[in-house]
């Protein structure tokens, strides 16, 4: 497989037909599709690698000779890159990887300006040029805190995943795994299959969401071998499934060495005398994810709550945002997984080239986001998870701001949503920019009963950006 570094660029910025941000499956899709229907392209990734994190390759120096083993659908991804790298080898998309785009300009009806970040030094920004801009910009992980989420040893369940294929390691020998949501069957059976033990899958729900609506079930029969599949794994290593129970302690000092298991009522309330301890060296946890959509909103883009109460970008049936010349594609339009942001970013390509879509593919992705919209609903949290907390349970990981705190913050000095909590305890204010925290400090402060229900976040910049690149920019344009 061709390598998938590329220089920043340098010189007048280049314009192009389209600008995908985001070389995961759906950028990866898009990107190859536009250029197979004539478009120019970028393709625009902070990662060395394509793929994202759905196909998070291992270390080049690690050696790993069957990276098809880590994953699911491997070969789609390889037929992708390939795709790819036919098109880069005939100058039909450009790959710039090592680009983290912090900001979207728009400078005319068809004159988008990305600027990316390639290093900390003033030279080291670059500009991209285009047309129209994809948003393919996927998703990171909801933590709901507890006490002991900050212990060593403490990684997200995506994380966990993230450690095995980049760096073929464990986050420990014995894991538990816990949280909500279709990663957790995917994570544990990853670990067992690596060889770890995991004493116990902790779910929050029953999955008897999934029940209420069998016709969506029944077109997608791929989701349900899948599902099989991971749990064929697990009960093969004897994995225990815990349903309807919580994580609501980690012990340890200097690193987790047990979890506290509690059995939830409907609202995820801890029920009286259900805990159960278990020893660990590691715990993956989380709670679904949530769709990354900065670069969108700081231009005003709307939004939309999706059923588990996270906020994704509001598109129409051709995947265009509220902004002219803006779309958005896979986990940005709503948590769905790689097969769904795979149709979405073939959809989205034609759309940009204005290209009739077949109806397979819009049949497809129809049953696909129909599916992610029932599992959604299925792994809602619950409105009583805040019980998890103890007063010095921190929250904002980052600025150490601990629920005792934000609670004085709404209880005692009137504070009623996630903004004015952040200026009066600075929880959000941290390297993170609230993207940990933000869920349940929006929840703490009343902005929903659901962690995530607030409205999405407008920031300047969509990552920390060094001042020196910023008076560059302002150069480029006075």
């Amino acid at each position: 497989m061709p390598t998938s570094t590329s220089e920043p660029l340098t010189g007048a910025p280049r314009p192009y037909d389209l600008a995908v941000i985001g070389a995961g499956p759906a950028g990866l899709a898009a990107a190859a599709t536009a250029a197979d229907l004539g478009l120019r392209c970028a393709l625009v990734d902070a990662g060395r690698d394509t793929g994202g994190q759905y196909y998070r390759h291992p270390a080049p120096g690690l050696g790993a000779t069957r990276p098809d083993r880590l994953h699911h659908g491997w070969s789609v991804y390889t037929g992708l890159a390939d795709r790819l790298a036919a098109h880069r080898a005939a100058g039909r998309v450009d790959l710039l990887a090592g680009h983290q785009v912090w900001a979207l300009e728009r400078a005319g009806e068809r004159d988008w300006r990305l600027h990316a970040t390639t290093g900390p030094d003033a030279e080291d920004r670059a500009t991209v040029r285009s047309a129209a801009v994809l948003l393919a910009t996927g998703a990171y992980e909801r933590q709901l805190p507890f006490p002991g989420w900050t212990l060593p040893g403490v990684v997200t369940a995506g994380g966990a995943q993230a450690m095995l294929k980049a760096g073929l390691v464990l986050p420990g020998r014995r894991i538990v795994v816990a949280g909500s949501g279709p990663l957790l069957l995917a994570a544990a059976s990853s670990l067992v299959t690596a060889g770890a033990e995991v004493p116990a899958v902790v779910e929050a729900t029953a999955y008897l969401g999934y029940a209420r609506r069998p016709g969506v079930l029944a077109a997608v029969p791929a989701k349900l071998v899948e599902g099989a599949g991971h749990g064929s794994a697990l009960l093969r290593h004897g994995v225990r499934l815990r349903p309807r129970s919580a994580v609501v302690e980690a012990h340890g000092t200097d690193r987790v060495t047990a979890v506290t298991v509690a059995r939830l009522d409907a609202d995820w309330r801890p029920v009286p005398g259900s805990g159960r301890r278990i020893e660990c060296d590691a715990l993956a946890v989380g709670h679904g994810l949530v769709p990354q959509i900065e670069l969108a909103t700081e231009l005003g883009a709307a939004t939309r709550t999706t059923p588990d109460g996270t906020a994704a970008l509001a598109v129409d049936a051709r995947l265009r945002t509220t902004v002219r010349g803006l779309w958005a594609a896979g986990e940005t339009c709503g948590v769905g997984g790689a097969d769904l942001a795979i149709a979405e970013g073939e959809l989205a390509a034609h759309a940009v080239a204005g290209r009739p879509v077949r109806t397979a593919l819009l049949r497809r992705r129809s049953r696909l986001r129909a599916f992610a919209e029932l599992m959604a609903a299925a792994h809602r949290p619950g409105p009583a998870w805040t019980e998890w907390l103890r007063e010095d349970t921190d929250v904002c990981r980052c600025e150490e701001v601990p629920a005792g705190r934000i609670r004085e913050a709404v209880d005692g000095l009137g504070a009623g949503d996630a903004r004015t909590v952040k200026l009066l305890t600075r929880a959000g204010m941290g390297w993170c920019q609230g993207r940990m925290c933000g869920p349940a400090v929006a929840c703490l402060a009343g902005g929903g009963a659901v962690p995530g229900e607030a409205r999405a976040d407008s920031r300047p910049f969509s990552c920390p950006v060094p001042l020196g690149q910023l008076a560059a920019g302002q150069d480029d344009r006075d």
